[in-house]
């Protein structure tokens, strides 16, 4: 395990890469996400202060996600995933982010996936650009700039 720091900007795993790390975030912001066959980018998750990111993938198989600096950052690697039981909290965040986002990709409206967000990611809805917010909802920027618009119309009256 190694703590080191990255630059904003820069790309920590590429897809296609063997041996995914795990990495928790001392400061600053990382994201994950892929890129589809017609060249559009996905994002999976944000990884904010005392969060972990890495990819799902097992160690033997190429990855599926990159993982980015969105911000100067403080990580801390680690080269196997299995280390983290040590943070058992990390994981938990992990994954209940990820089921309520997958049932909600399934079920919810562009503005109750961006009310969502804010509510789990509250301090870095600020932090990234709003056409990242909209790829990590799965909904353009204009889909997402319209559903803001009307939800602030109905709240506002």
């Amino acid at each position: 395990m190694k703590e080191i720091k990255v630059k904003k900007g820069q790309i920590l795993q590429h897809n296609g890469e063997l041996n995914s790390k795990l990495y928790f975030v001392k400061s600053g912001l990382l994201r994950s996400y892929f890129i589809d066959k017609k060249g559009k980018e996905h994002i999976y998750m944000f990884a904010p202060e005392n969060w972990t990111i890495a990819d799902s993938i097992s160690p033997e198989k190429p990855c599926e996600l990159f993982i980015e600096a969105l911000e100067d950052s403080t990580i801390t690697i680690r080269e196997k995933i299995v280390e983290n039981a040590k943070n058992p909290q990390s994981f938990i965040n992990r994954i209940c982010v990820l089921q309520k986002r997958v049932i909600m990709l399934m079920s919810s409206s562009a503005i109750e996936r961006y009310e969502h967000f804010t509510e789990t990611y509250s301090d870095i809805a600020q932090r990234v650009p709003q056409r990242m917010i909209a790829s990590y909802l799965g909904v353009t920027p204009e889909t997402l700039s319209a559903a803001k618009k009307d939800w602030y119309k109905k709240h506002t009256v």
